[in-house]
């Protein structure tokens, strides 16, 4: 039977040098208030210290919550994990080398508990070959601390005549995840979560590696009142329960309370979403639907992408095709932002370990991503760019794997005044960064890997849009009311393939009225 304890005493069993192990999707299932406890010890007593930090998705509100609660100096040395875009804290000593700093795909991060808990050496895989993953680049290594200090997380493997990247397995001292309901035994229920990430295998991945299985959760009830089907963790893993302070153990950090609509127990009226606003975003999101067919699995990133399922759910289309996140989350109308991770009415909710199988395995349809940055070849960066390590995510298992993906953006970064007026695009003033450039500060798809595969591969923006050859990026659409030379070529680094045909994008995408799409 696990002891019931207070967050401070969770953290107190955190000691110096262990790999420390976090569950959560940015700001959903976050075990808040043992990692404020955490911090407000090391900050106190200076211990523990030089920890090695995993999380496998992104763990953070964008401020100060969730992983961003290791982000002082000290505390820790090394961080594995898939994404810390919303961790400006952590992402602040990654910058200055306080930290050692290693991203891998947040598909083999989950699928890494999996590894760790069945005492296998790691994930062999094919997810990461080309980038900045495989050690013929950079080896997942993030920055000069990564460079410097020895550690390797990945190795290139060759069987047969394939090449393959086998990402390596550690202990886990001490995991900290996230529960609804723990009865006396210790038992754990997810039920009322806006989605199931990879707690029982962080649970198993860290009793089997002898350490310590903390379950943070919501209430405490009778031993024997949880149904069998709804245990999601058994209490022969659990050591220790921690009933959190219901100021930070909730269903989501991003909200207060529970919303029935985020976890399947209610339906809401699509008609209580609001529309998303006719601009930029809203013109790249709506040519990105005219990619999607009925029947489809779509998976939908974070940023620009995220907006197609409102807009599908605007033209009234959202039945016709099952949208996906890497969560685990199907169906229902996508949120954004820190919301990302959960939808509104969602159809079915899988752990995220299970959906990146799916994935991996090609069965993504469509995937619809964001871009920082895009070279001549079609290679794109997401994951380090404007003096930010930001990390894949699931970024790379989605785009090496789909059959189709669509890179969703601005056509530059900054700062811009872009006006819609009477069905055409007026470009008052740019941006000041250009994203379409000759050489990539890191390569988080490779545009080689996609032509081998055969893959479809387009870019979106609001200007233009492009696609995939094996020479290169093609230009084949531009907006109407803009230059191509003006708008397009002269905010370019190169020069792009340019086709025989360059189209006008359609015209209902610049009118603020439904477009009466159809799929």
């Amino acid at each position: 039977m696990p002891k019931v304890i207070t967050s401070r005493e969770a953290a107190a069993l955190v000691q110096d040098n262990m790999t420390v192990a976090v569950g959560g999707f940015i700001t959903y299932g976050v075990p808040e208030d043992c990692l404020v406890s955490l911090q407000k010890r090391y900050v106190e007593t200076s211990s523990p210290k030089d920890l090695t930090l995993l999380h496998i998705a992104a763990v953070g509100d964008g401020a100060e919550g969730g992983a961003n609660h290791f982000g002082e100096p000290g505390l820790c040395k090394r961080m594995i994990c898939a994404h810390i875009g919303l961790e400006p804290r952590l992402n602040a000593l990654a910058v200055s080398n306080q930290i050692e700093a290693f991203l891998i795909p947040q598909g083999v991060a989950s699928h890494l508990t999996r590894a760790i808990a069945g005492k296998k050496p790691g994930v062999l895989t094919h997810v990461g070959l080309k980038t900045f993953c495989d050690p013929r680049l950079e080896g997942c290594k993030a920055n000069q601390a990564a460079r410097d200090g020895g550690h390797e997380v990945v190795e290139l493997v060759h069987i047969g005549e394939k090449d393959y990247l086998l990402y390596k397995s550690m202990p886990i001292d001490v995991c900290f995840v996230k529960g609804v309901l723990a009865d006396e035994s210790g038992n754990i229920s997810l039920k009322g979560e806006a989605n199931i990430t990879e707690q029982l295998e962080l649970a198993a991945a860290a009793h089997n590696s002898g350490g310590i299985v903390v379950v943070e959760v919501e209430k405490l009830v009778q031993a024997g009142t949880i149904p069998a089907n709804e245990v999601a963790i058994h209490g022969f893993m659990v050591d220790y329960v921690v009933v959190g302070d219901p100021a930070y153990t909730r269903q989501c950090l991003a909200y207060e309370g529970y919303r029935a609509e985020m976890c399947g127990a209610l339906k809401i009226p699509v008609s209580e979403v609001a529309p998303a606003p006719f601009d930029v975003r809203k013109l790249i999101a709506r040519r990105c639907a005219f990619e999607i067919q009925a029947g489809q699995l779509v998976n939908l990133g974070l940023g620009v992408p995220d907006l197609v399922g409102k807009i599908l759910a605007e033209e009234g289309c959202s039945d016709a095709i099952t949208l996906s996140i890497e969560s685990g989350v199907l169906g229902g109308v996508t949120l954004g932002g820190t919301l990302l991770g959960g939808t509104i009415n969602p159809e079915s909710i899988y752990k995220m370990p299970d959906i990146f199988d799916i994935y991996d395995g090609g069965g993504i349809d469509a995937g619809f991503l964001g871009a920082a940055e895009i070279d001549a070849m079609g290679n794109v960066n997401v994951s380090k760019f404007a003096g930010r390590v930001v990390g894949p995510g699931g970024f790379i298992n989605i785009t090496q794997n789909a059959k189709k993906v669509c890179f969703a953006g601005t056509f530059t970064a900054g700062k811009m005044q872009i006006e819609i007026r009477d069905g055409k695009l007026d470009i008052v003033k740019d941006g000041g960064s250009i994203k379409f450039k000759k050489a990539l500060e890191q390569v988080t798809y490779s545009g080689e890997y996609a032509a081998e595969a055969g893959q479809e591969a387009l870019y979106v923006t609001e200007r233009a849009v492009f696609k995939l050859t094996p020479k290169g990026i093609m230009l084949t659409e531009i907006a109407p009311g803009v230059d191509l030379q003006r708008d397009i070529l002269d905010k370019m680094e190169f020069r792009p393939l340019i086709a025989e045909e360059v189209k006008e994008m359609d015209s209902r995408i610049f009118r603020d009225e439904k477009m009466g799409l159809t799929l």
